[in-house]
């Protein structure tokens, strides 16, 4: 076989199922992991498909066509810097590193600039779609030199889930593409913990059994506004028992999320940005207080009280439960493009958001059919909030106030809702024209003379009396 075109580190699920995607689209490619069983597989499974493997890593490079083309699809931190280590003794002058796993991003700005002055080219790209994206057609993100994407653009558009138009670009130069996908799984991280909300309501303020509950899942995952990935998965979910208990299977997992960090990475970039995001903040928070079991287990048993029922015609109450929902779906992604936007001031990507929009669409785990309706506003103008967006106000409005029933409903019934309710929270915030932030910056002023500006003048303001009130409290007024 002529030497191939593209190569992988790293066979496991996602490198192996890349390649074979290629490949079943005509793209020779050699495949290197340690595991010496990984190899075989993916030979096995590849029969009859111009996929070779290496040996070992110069046995690897020497089946590469050049100048290279080499992925790595291994884990993100140390794992990645010590298989660059290993191979830049091997490489030539324009060989290129595709780093295709959830790393940082300040990792992959750290690698472009000790690559380059290597004349080594180093991209970094965000892979979304699990095991079955990657067979079968992902979401992917890649940032770094446009003629480096230009160089692999074939590949990672084969690659790709088709919507129109393949769902993979080059979202922005240097870091850009991992970026974006750190995004990306901070309103994955939002979306999931909304729909968890949504499902514990049902089942714990509703009493809809798991029978009854999936249909409202089922239903929602036809075609309309919560049409996605996320709800299309839960439906299938919620549809699964162990016969051997014979109880849904979701029932017998334990309640405690695991997470990888870049939700967290999220709430950390956004925070150094300046941009609130509290619908993702309170993702992470949830899945941080999920981990602590036993500490949940101690204050439950101290602080037992029963979750109250509530008196409705659950048939109405799911109609409001999927607006407020929707509302939700609609602000997480809102809060994910504002880091977007803000990134793209503070480190010049050039990220076009219709772009990324365009990716999501389909093939990534956030797909919607709420991300068609965002490009379509992204296409005019790119910078644009979908708060001030006609179509996206007009739904808000109309939703909103089944969202505020959801949030004070289970407050009520004693659900925690956070991230439904920082969605409600943060929209309300918004649209309040004034906001008591007078006082804080009062009280700043009176502790620490921060100065201050006021509405009726121009300038900055100390008050250095505060403690002398102008007016006495007359302890006998109303």
């Amino acid at each position: 076989m002529a030497k191939a075109h593209f190569g992988m580190i790293g066979l496991g699920t996602m490198g192996r199922n890349f390649l074979l995607n290629i490949a079943e689209h005509g793209i020779s490619g050699v495949g290197y992991d340690l595991d010496a069983a990984k190899r075989q597989l993916l030979l096995d499974e590849g029969k009859n498909m111009p996929l070779e493997v290496g040996a070992d890593l110069a046995d690897f490079l020497a089946k590469l066509e050049s100048p290279r083309n080499i992925m790595l699809l291994v884990p993100a931190g140390p794992i990645v810097d010590s298989v660059i280590a290993e191979l830049v003794p091997l490489l030539d002058e324009d060989d290129l590193i595709i780093d295709g796993g959830n790393s940082h991003f300040t990792d992959t700005d750290r690698r472009i600039a000790e690559l380059d002055a290597k004349g080594i080219g180093f991209m970094g790209i965000g892979v979304s779609g699990g095991e079955n994206g990657a067979r079968h057609g992902a979401s992917i993100m890649a940032g770094g030199k446009r003629e480096h994407y230009d160089r692999i653009a074939s590949v990672l558009e084969i690659a790709a889930m088709q919507f129109n138009r393949p769902c993979a670009g080059y979202v922005g130069s240097g870091s850009a593409g991992h970026f974006v996908k750190m995004v990306h799984n901070g309103i994955e991280y939002a979306m999931m913990q909304q729909i968890a909300e949504v499902y514990d309501y049902m089942r714990r303020v509703l009493k809809l059994n798991i029978v009854r509950t999936r249909k409202a899942f089922y239903n929602w995952a036809e075609d309309g506004e919560l049409h996605s990935y996320l709800i299309n998965i839960t439906k299938d979910i919620l549809g699964k028992y162990d016969m051997e208990v014979r109880e849904p299977l979701v029932q017998l997992i334990l309640d405690t999320a695991g997470q990888k960090g870049t939700g967290k990475w999220t709430s950390q970039v956004a925070m150094d940005l300046g941009v609130p995001i509290p619908t993702i903040d309170s993702a992470v928070t949830m899945r941080q207080i999920s981990a602590q079991k036993k500490l949940r287990e101690e204050i439950a048993l101290l602080y037992a009280v029963p979750t109250n029922g509530y008196n409705v015609q659950p048939k109405a109450q799911l109609e409001e439960v999927h607006d407020a929902l929707y509302c939700g779906f609609i602000l997480a992604y809102e809060q994910g493009f504002a880091v977007l936007r803000a990134a793209n001031e503070e480190f010049k990507y050039g990220i076009d958001l219709r772009e990324v929009a365009e990716i999501w669409r389909m093939g990534s785990i956030i797909w919607s059919s709420v991300l068609v309706k965002i490009a379509d506003v992204f296409r005019t103008d790119s910078n644009k909030t979908l708060l001030l967006d006609e179509f996206f106000a007009d739904v808000l409005y109309k939703n909103m106030p089944a969202l505020r029933k959801f949030v004070s409903s289970a407050a009520l019934c004693r659900i925690p809702a956070m991230s439904l309710a920082a969605s409600m929270n943060y929209y309300s915030a918004f649209r309040t024209e004034r906001l008591p932030a007078n006082l804080i910056q009062a009280q700043r002023d009176y502790f620490g003379a921060h100065t201050y500006q006021r509405i009726d003048k121009e300038g900055i303001f100390h008050t250095p009396d505060w403690d002398e009130p102008t007016y006495a409290i007359d302890p006998d007024d109303d």
